[in-house]
């Protein structure tokens, strides 16, 4: 770190700057995101392409009086660096370190956490009518992407922005980018607003005059300009060069500002988000506008390495990579697939047999694996943009057709489509299957992305079944298995590597509800313990039940395999069988796996006790990687043992004794 970025801690030092010098630590903002997150990863792209536009936001207004609300947040690493958190830059998305999103707990600069799309408008015109409800007289700034308009949330703030406030300010930070190459009539139209030639000239012709012009002139020529140049001189566009007016918007005009303009707000750009001169120009004048304001944002995911220009979707968020290269680490030979690309690999392969089977992404191609399926056959893949409401609903009405649809999105994403999931597929009980990755945790990204609340949200739904493999050829076994079904089927699966397991050329069917017993008791007599072992945790069971045996514990080993139905014969049998029953899973305790067997314990008078292992009652923190974790919060062998052992001691005497006689 050297030069202006460590002489500044804090915005105040920001707004003393020039422009001259704010584009030195522009060079050097870059220089510093490129080398710390070499380290450990993160969102490194984003955030190299808001340098400029940061830094203008910090040099205008002034944190944490004035709100800065950025959609999903990923790209507020330039903001955490100019806020006082660059000593701790280092520690970004690590155990103990800065969180890689936007925390209200980390910095009082931080005035609303993320880490899904589309939330920012809503937020920020919530505070506005906060702030106007109160007299009071603070900005309120919102970026959001333009993937954002992907999303049904973000039409719905627009809505009401010009009936609730006059004051508010929306930066459209437009990249052309969400995670892979945004998708549809959003995109397009933005397209055709930037690509224009006669958009474009008179966009710099403006830009020109702007530079020309005294401050105090600004804002007459930016209002003159804005409503009779950006709004009437292209909507005439089309007309004067006998172009059909309905080949471009569909209104009669060829890529103009209506979208927001007939929403009730004023419409300015699109500007070079990383001309530091024209950013902030416009900030001052969106600063004294009495009309809500859009200001359209030109940036370029990567900007300043080449290497991330190249790869936009690998960096937009990135594992430790060799900054000369970009190479992240090489795979040890013989490491296991990640569950995600056996998934795609899979949709592949069944897609080919069955042609009722289509992939479903949510802006997710390469995070779910359905890249591979775009590749191999792009008519049976589907793209959706960062819409998983809209996902829901469409695969429902694909299966209402006769197809099998898989919507494969992470769980903690499909949070966001549960009315869709109760009200539209479980009601009318249609065959769509849900491939839910980041079951359990995404460790370095934190609770915003955690998928450890779908078993408890899923139980209460009928008409769905609900599975989680233990490896995985039990994954493709589930996939096949869920393609047969004519009922809503959802299966869930981790984050990053399988088990190295073989694959069979052919899946099987499974039998619905029923459970896999990998071991049962011995016929020896002695203290037993029964361990159900929940999809990727099982190897945990398995664990557990070595060292208990090295203690002269007799145990069963139990693979789930269904959370809805769940096999109540094999658990009610090992209920009567057993002294201690110890579920473990990848989720919350609340309403998960365990609950259910101790629901079925107590409708079947079973007394047995259950030891349930599992995330507590509170939203997990980001942390270096999952093992931490599971040590922190006792997802471990060791705890497991002690926990049956502490649950043998805790027994009344004479059950001991029985206990005891027989061993």
């Amino acid at each position: 770190m050297s030069g202006y970025l460590e002489m500044v801690d804090g915005p105040a030092h920001v707004r003393k700057l020039t422009v001259e010098q704010m584009t030195e630590l522009a060079a050097e903002l870059r220089q510093e995101l490129i080398t710390k997150l070499s380290k450990n990863g993160g969102h490194l792209g984003p955030n190299l392409g808001v340098v400029e536009l940061t830094l203008a936001l910090h040099h205008t207004f002034a944190t944490p009086r004035d709100k800065f609300v950025w959609d999903v947040s990923h790209q507020s690493y330039v903001h955490k660096l100019l806020t006082g958190r660059k000593d701790r830059f280092h520690t970004i998305r690590t155990t103990g370190g800065l969180n890689g999103f936007a925390l209200r707990t980390e910095s009082e600069h931080d005035c609303y956490g993320a880490g899904h799309a589309g939330t920012a408008l809503s937020a920020a015109l919530g505070m506005c009518a906060a702030r106007d409800q109160r007299g009071s007289d603070e900005h309120v700034v919102c970026i959001f992407g333009d993937a954002a308009l992907t999303n049904g949330i973000s039409f719905e703030a627009l809505n009401n922005i010009a009936q609730t406030t006059k004051r508010f300010i929306g930066i459209l930070n437009d990249n052309e980018w969400s995670i892979a190459k945004n998708v549809g009539a959003i995109a397009n139209y933005l397209n055709k607003l930037i690509t224009h030639p006669r958009y474009n000239r008179l966009q710099k012709d403006f830009a020109r005059l702007l530079r020309r012009m005294p401050k105090g002139e600004i804002a007459l020529m930016l209002a003159h300009k804005a409503e009779e140049g950006f709004k009437s001189a292209m909507t005439e566009v089309s007309l004067q060069q006998n172009l059909n007016p309905m080949d471009a918007d569909g209104r009669g005009g060829f890529g103009n500002s209506l979208i927001f303009e007939e929403m009730g707000l004023r419409y300015l750009g699109p500007f070079d988000g990383h001309d530091l001169r024209m950013l902030v120009n416009c900030l001052e004048f969106a600063r004294t506008c009495d009309h809500p304001i859009v200001l359209h944002v030109l940036t370029k995911k990567g900007k300043g390495y080449d290497v991330a220009l190249a790869q936009p979707e690998k960096f937009h968020g990135t594992g430790p990579y060799d900054i000369a290269t970009g190479a992240g680490p090489s795979p040890k030979p013989g490491s296991p697939p990640n569950y995600q690309d056996v998934f795609g690999q899979a949709m592949v392969k069944l897609c080919q047999k069955d042609n009722t089977l289509v992939g479903i992404t949510a802006a997710m191609p390469s995070g779910t694996g359905l890249k591979a399926l775009e590749k191999a056959l792009p008519q049976r893949y589907y793209d959706v943009g960062i819409a998983e409401e809209h996902a829901v609903l469409f695969a429902a009405g694909m299966a209402t057709m006769g197809f099998h649809p898989v919507c494969a999105i992470y769980s903690t994403f499909l949070q966001r489509a549960y009315d869709c999931i109760i009200h539209d597929v479980a009601i009318q009980d249609l065959p769509v299957i849900f491939c839910m990755d980041r079951a359990g945790l995404s460790a370095n990204d934190g609770p915003t992305h955690h998928g450890l609340f779908d078993i408890a949200y899923l139980r209460c739904v009928p008409n769905l079944i609900a599975m989680a493999p233990k490896d995985e050829d039990e994954l493709v076994d589930m996939m096949f298995t869920a393609s047969h079904q004519q009922h809503p089927a959802f299966i869930r699966y981790p984050r990053g590597a399988a088990e190295g397991v073989p694959i069979k050329d052919h899946p099987r069917l499974l039998e619905i509800g029923k459970a896999e017993i990998i071991k049962n008791f011995s016929q020896k007599p002695g203290r037993k313990v029964a361990l159900f072992g929940l999809g990727n945790l099982q190897k945990l069971a398995r664990q557990a039940a070595e060292q208990l045996a090295a203690e002269d514990f007799d145990c069963a080993i139990i693979n789930p395999r269904f959370t809805k139905p769940i096999d109540e014969g094999t658990t009610s049998f090992f209920g009567r069988s057993a002294d201690v029953v110890v579920t473990i899973e990848d989720h919350v305790l609340n309403g998960g796996y365990g609950s259910a067997v101790l629901e079925l314990f107590s409708d079947r008078h079973l007394s047995t006790p259950v030891v349930r292992i599992g995330w507590p009652d509170q939203f997990i923190e980001h942390a270096s990687t999952v093992d931490h974790l599971r040590e922190k919060y006792g997802l471990t062998a060791a705890n497991i043992v002690a926990k049956v052992k502490a649950e043998f001691s805790s027994m009344p005497a004479h059950h001991q004794a029985i206990v005891t006689a027989v061993a």
